[in-house]
């Protein structure tokens, strides 16, 4: 259906590297779809719907090229994928190794050529099944596989044996001609790389399986049965929007909610990142996944399903993994040319060999096959969606939700980080920055003044005087309340007093300093004044401070007054300010300074949302509108989000730094390997088993960046 945007994803089994993927991509754009994303590590096929092309076509698509479609629930266990791997290993393994073993033991019976071939048959079976298939598939959809290389090279050792067999069997230099053991060990090392990868995969792909650990579990649902409240234990999934779930102490929070009895301390670490719980009494909201640590709570239910905060994340999650950093598909194309390459260089070292430097048939051969098994791409295609993964899932445990790899590379490469002012640098709240009095009123009684008469307003100044006064100031009774909007607000004492409070205009024929906020007049004498302040986000000066320690230029980019921004700007430490701007002029601003470098930007308001869009990165905190959400790139659940900032910076750094580490293994590999291969250098069967060690290096570099420090 033209214009639909709903997704469809498909698990698919049987992906090997990346090449695996581009074949499966490149066949179902032939198909039609669009925005087709396949990830082999995540063995993931993403695409927009499309009411014309049948979903069973796009099965019927993937499985002629020799994959699987699974059903979702499987895969997410990871028990189907696996055990037939390993099933196929170790059928594999019984055959190889006596078939392995006979050039140190001395049965001679193994020596024999029909022996080996009875070894050897059931081994390449499975494998030109396992393989072949794949192998078949991908030079069908124009982007030749890994499996193509080994296919070849198990295959060209079987068939040479199995002719020399047939031409020199029972004469005394048939041994010579016998190389079966190089192709069943072939394909048994290479399916031995392919288990290890495939675990040592799943060890970076875990933070969406985490998170929807989150979402499963039992709930207790108060029900009314016969007049009577009853408490019934039923699952998450069965609990519906407006039901009352009790939650006690230890319990994980069901649903996203409002609490409507008790009270209780909740930690939220999974999604702010913070370690210390947050008090929750009734009208407060909860999030589903959270942990109620000490306490009781009856909980109405608000958001259920795919409608909660947690199900959002994961979505996130999920599409941010599918999303290709720029150095990843540089290395997607590599890949794509690789195979076609390795195998004329094959050829060419075979034609070399036995035309040129006049080698044996047998060298020649196996010449080439090592060239064939060593070359597969395997590590290249690891490479950056590993740390991707690892990275983002790191990230995710943080409350910090990065919205795909590209997201998470140019992040890393940021020059500049530009702030908004008002909600992202302050909270948007005011604090007392000083109490001026006049005519020799004490400051107890403007205190107490100010209270009484502020707390009848909704202005958000009054809110915020409110708060900053309720803990020393006396309630006095006041009567005839009144608030002008714009003006400020009056009342009378109970001797009679008018007591009046509001902006200059109030007091502009009894004082000369303009720049007070609230001015207090009493039976129209200027009786006193307050100064105030916004109020600086928790953890803002310290985020600052390491950003400009670490090379990064800060700058503030508000639509508020000079003075106020310089003022903040001098106490945060930084140093560059376009004060006064609209949203319009923000965004030409931003785009200037992204000419030179590449920028961040962080901001919370509607305003904000066509810079945040502009910026090569936007950032939002959690506590930001809709629009600067859908708007950013990087959300900061926390709630002090600019301590996570830092965060997510180190993470992206590290993460890109560990891509650029695997790229580099996987690249040098192939480039020493090759050569070493063709001169003769190496054994088919150590070029199986080198392979599969450069994909556990690969793999183990990006698991290390879940647990390593940074700085």
């Amino acid at each position: 259906m033209e214009g639909s945007t709903a997704k469809i994803t498909l698990n698919v089994e049987g992906m090997d590297c990346s090449s695996c993927a581009l074949g499966i991509t490149k066949s179902l754009t032939k198909l039609g779809l669009k925005d087709v994303n396949v990830n082999f590590a995540t063995g993931e096929a993403v695409f927009i719907e499309d009411k014309s092309i049948e979903l069973k076509a796009v099965v019927g698509n993937i499985e002629g090229l020799g994959y699987k479609v699974v059903d979702s629930k499987k895969e997410e266990t990871g028990k189907r994928e696996w055990t037939k791997v390993e099933k196929l290993f170790y059928f594999s393994l019984i055959f190889t190794v006596p078939l392995f073993l006979h050039m140190f033991l001395p049965f001679h019976f193994l020596h024999h050529p029909l022996v080996q071939l009875g070894l050897s048959i059931p081994v390449v079976v499975v494998g030109m099944y396992h393989f072949g298939k794949s192998a078949l598939g991908s030079l069908r959809s124009g982007v030749p596989n890994m499996d193509v290389l080994i296919t070849i090279g198990a295959g060209s050792a079987f068939v040479y044996s199995l002719a020399g067999t047939i031409m020199y069997y029972g004469q005394p230099d048939v041994s010579n001609f016998l190389f079966y053991e190089t192709a069943a060990t072939i394909i048994t090392l290479v399916l031995l790389g392919n288990v290890i990868e495939h675990r040592s995969v799943k060890q970076t792909t875990t933070a969406i399986k985490e998170l929807s650990a989150l979402q499963e579990g039992k709930a207790k649902l108060v029900v009314i049965k016969d007049g009577k409240e009853e408490i019934e234990e039923t699952d998450i999934e069965q609990i519906i929007k407006y039901d009352v779930v009790v939650v006690n102490t230890g319990d994980r929070i069901p649903v996203d909610g409002e609490v409507v009895s008790g009270n209780a301390s909740v930690d939220e670490a999974m999604l702010t990142g913070e370690s210390i719980p947050a008090e929750k009494a009734i009208g407060d909201a909860v999030t589903g996944g959270t942990i109620l640590v000490s306490g009781n709570l009856r909980v109405k239910a608000k958001k259920v399903g795919k409608e909660t905060v947690l199900a959002h994340i994961i979505e996130l999650v999920k599409n941010a993994q599918n999303t290709k950093p720029s150095i990843q598909k540089l290395g997607d194309k590599v890949s794509a040319i690789f195979v076609p390459a390795v195998v004329g260089i094959a050829v060419l070292t075979f034609v070399i060999s036995y035309f040129a430097a006049g080698l044996s048939m047998q060298s020649s051969l196996m010449h080439s096959i090592a060239v064939l098994v060593i070359s597969c791409p395997c590590a290249m295609g690891l490479a950056t969606p590993t740390a991707v993964m690892a990275g983002l899932g790191r990230a995710a445990k943080r409350g910090i939700l990065i919205k795909g790899g590209q997201t998470l590379e140019e992040f890393a490469q940021v020059k500049k980080v530009v702030f908004d002012k008002t909600g992202t640098l302050t909270t948007g709240k005011f604090s007392i920055k000083k109490i001026v009095s006049y005519n020799g009123t004490g400051e107890q009684k403007i205190i107490d003044l100010l209270y009484s008469l502020e707390k009848n307003s909704s202005h958000p100044i009054a809110k915020s005087l409110v708060e900053n006064l309720k803990s020393k100031a006396a309630d006095l009774i006041l009567s005839n309340v009144k608030e002008e909007k714009g003006l400020g607000i009056s009342a009378t004492d109970k001797e009679g007093n008018v007591i009046k409070a509001g902006s200059f205009r109030i007091a502009e024929n009894q004082a000369e300093n303009k720049t007070h906020n609230i001015y207090l007049l009493i039976n129209g004498k200027l009786a006193g004044a307050v100064d105030l302040e916004d109020e600086i986000q928790p953890y803002a000066k310290e985020a600052i401070a390491l950003l400009n320690g670490a090379g990064i230029e800060t700058i503030m980019l508000s639509g508020d007054k000079k003075e106020r921004c310089d003022e903040l700007a001098a106490k945060l430490g930084i140093k560059k300010v376009y004060s006064e701007q609209t949203p319009a002029q923000k965004l030409e601003i931003v785009d200037q300074l992204s000419q030179t470098s590449k920028i961040a930007m962080v901001g919370d308001g509607i305003n904000d949302a066509p810079a945040l869009a502009k910026a090569q990165v936007g950032i939002s905190l959690s506590n930001a509108t809709q629009v600067a959400v859908q708007s950013a790139g990087i959300i900061l659940l926390g709630s002090s989000g600019m301590k996570q900032l830092h965060e997510a910076l180190l993470i992206s750094q590290h993460t890109l730094k560990t891509i650029k580490q695997n790229l580099f293994w996987a690249f040098f590999y192939n480039v020493i390997a090759i050569p070493i291969a063709a001169f003769g250098f190496l054994n088919p069967m150590v070029g199986a088993l080198s392979m599969a060690f450069s994909d556990v290096i690969v793999i183990g570099n990006s698991i290390r960046l879940k647990t390593k420090k940074l700085d």
